[in-house]
């Protein structure tokens, strides 16, 4: 249907704002009285740059049905007489009016954000103050701000926003990266796939560690930046990165050392050791020696035991007041008790950074070269494997390292035993049987046996042994009769050799004999499965570890030249050699390996552990 041609045939009078109000048919409901002051500043500015629209009454007044927000800003601008009359559009008829009313607020149509981020920039390259823009463009200054921050953006970033492949909050983390090359690259990964900014932030400052990190927050920033670190501000979200972990791990560092010295000798311990990580494991803290040492409780007097019945009973109530509390805390400080002197003397601390970045302290550990003392001492009671620990040397392997290659083992034999599965299928009726005693063969008792090191750089096993088994779409709504008779439907050999699969990935022999016979039986090669790398082995040991094993491998005297140059090396060029001698058959040939010197390098494995 054509529209009347005399919508476009309007009446436009100067018609004093006193004589204007909103219409009810102006669709605009909720007004934002900010945004209205906002406006009232661009009018005064800039002018009245669009018109109003509106209809008669029969008194005289005009309604205003597009243009209510001009109309509100206008009559916040009575005392600038500019703007005492105002051009007014007037409609011929209500039909007309109504029109109006929709078309304008229907077809307005917002700026793009990237289309906003290059007019600011535009603007503010030409010397136009923050303020300026945001009164020509109605909004606010924090808006024009925001904007302006984007303005650096890498120009594919900005015509990726323009094209809707990333959103303005994506947008807004590429001022994280001065990388450009890198930048590029992260922007193609997130083209269209929408990654969140925590994703984005991650992927563009893969190294960074924000301010939040405990490391970061027990140094400080400005400790940081006073060692030449250097950090970069988040400009939307308000969070700081450090972009130099190898500085913040050298300042955590040598902060740690001097708050653990200081506390050791303030309060007396024989010896003091930093942990790096945010919490001490046991075995790190039973491959430091015998034993550990408890604090003596205390003894209170009957006067204090009375006392401090009353306050708890007061503390229960919610009685307590300020000095109350802190003599109910002194009392139970009493009770705790604390170290003695003699205990001091005798044992030593760990200081490590918890999770809050606060120092933390494992106390009252005796190293294994002082527990005779501490025995004699009547601290500690004599060890039952005394003579054992006397003879035994101190493995040069760590506790975590020395477990990592007992799963390593524990993999190979378990991917040998697939092989033979008559092997496993008797020593599970063996251990069934109730004739293996209170040992056991398989990991029966619980979900999974480990056998994933720590890294899995240098060790692959078998698929059966470390993807999970395929599991019913609903694991708990699902007809598992129907299941199972199509389980059997696949035959007795499907039935054998899932049975044998699942049941060497619970293989776990923990005797000796037993084991050595299962390795024996089934062909067990651990190198099969496992090779020594920098990451898995080689830069977990010493320096002059690594020396001995070059040595070793490459038949080489202490002074030979080889040797000698090998040995100042710095200990990650060492792992790196190793690591290439072990995987690399062009590095064993330039090295000139004989056969007798090949095969050592192939079977080689740390007599320490296996």
């Amino acid at each position: 249907m054509a529209l009347d041609q005399n919508l476009t045939a309007a009446i436009l009078e100067t018609v004093p704002v006193a004589r204007l109000y909103v219409h009810p048919l102006n669709p605009r409901g909720e007004i934002d009285a900010a945004g209205i002051v906002t406006l009232a500043e661009n009018i005064r500015a800039l002018g009245l740059i669009q018109n109003l629209a509106g209809i008669q009454d029969d008194d005289g007044r005009i309604g205003i049905v597009a243009g209510g927000r001009r109309l509100r800003a206008l009559e916040l601008l009575g005392d600038d007489p500019r703007f005492a009359a105002v051009p007014v559009r007037i409609a011929p008829d209500l039909a007309a009016a109504r029109l109006w009313a929709a078309s304008e607020n229907h077809l307005r149509e917002a700026l793009h954000p990237a289309d906003e981020i290059r007019e600011y920039a535009a603007l503010a390259g030409r010397g136009v103050a923050a303020a300026e823009i945001a009164i020509a463009f109605g909004v606010t200054d924090a808006h024009v701000r925001r904007r302006l921050k984007l303005a650096g953006l890498p120009a594919p970033v900005l015509a990726a926003l323009r094209a809707d492949e990333i959103s303005l909050g994506a947008a807004a983390c590429f001022t994280l990266c001065d990388d450009l090359d890198h930048a590029l690259g992260v922007l193609e990964q997130a083209r269209g796939r929408g990654f969140d900014a925590q994703r984005l932030r991650r992927l563009l400052k893969p190294a960074a560690i924000r301010d939040s990190d405990r490391r970061a927050r027990f140094v400080g920033l400005e400790a940081y930046e006073q060692a030449g670190g250097r950090i970069t501000r988040d400009l939307f979200e308000g969070e700081v990165y450090c972009d130099d972990p190898t500085i913040l791990d050298a300042c955590f560092a040598e902060k740690l050392a001097e708050a653990a010295e200081t506390r050791r000798a303030a309060e007396g311990w024989k010896w003091v050791r930093t942990f790096p990580d945010s919490y001490v494991p046991y075995e790190e803290s039973r491959a430091l020696g015998a034993a550990r040492l408890y604090p003596v409780p205390g003894e209170l007097s009957p006067e204090q035991s009375e006392r401090y019945d009353a306050l708890v009973e007061r503390a229960e109530a919610e009685e307590l007041d300020a000095d109350e509390a802190a003599e109910l805390d002194r009392l139970g400080a009493l009770i705790d008790g604390g170290f003695t002197a003699e205990q001091i003397a005798l044992s030593g601390i760990v200081v490590y950074v918890g999770h809050d970045g606060a120092l933390r302290t494992e106390a009252g550990l005796v190293r294994a070269e002082d527990r005779a003392e501490a025995e004699a001492a009547g601290l500690l009671a004599p060890s039952r494997h005394a003579g054992e620990t006397a003879t035994k040397p101190k493995s040069p392997l760590s506790a975590a390292l020395a477990e990592d290659l007992a799963r390593v083992a524990r993999g190979a034999r378990q991917q040998a035993a697939l092989s033979d599965p008559d092997l496993i299928l008797d020593l599970l009726a063996f251990e069934l049987s109730g004739r293996i005693g209170a040992a056991h063969a398989f990991g029966l008792r619980r979900d999974i046996v480990p056998n994933q090191p720590c890294t899995a750089t240098g060790y692959a096993l078998d698929a059966w042994l470390t993807e999970a088994a395929p599991a019913p779409e609903n694991p708990w709504d699902f007809d598992r009769a129907e299941a199972f008779r199509a389980f059997r439907a696949q035959g007795a050999e499907h039935t054998r050799a899932e049975l044998v699969c699942h049941l060497a990935g619970l293989l776990t022999v923990a005797d000796e004999k037993l084991g050595a016979l299962i390795d024996a039986e089934a062909g067990t090669d651990i190198r099969a499965v496992w090779t020594p790398t920098a990451e898995n082995f080689l830069g977990r040991v010493s320096g002059a570890y690594l020396d001995a094993l070059w040595r070793e491998l490459l038949d080489l005297a202490a002074e030979a030249p080889a040797a000698t140059a090998f040995a100042k090396l710095r200990k990650g060029e060492k792992a790196a050699r190793l690591e290439s001698l072990f995987a690399d058959p062009e590095t064993r040939a330039a090295l000139g390996l004989g056969a007798e010197q090949e095969a050592r390098v192939a079977a080689w494995l740390p007599p320490e552990a296996f």
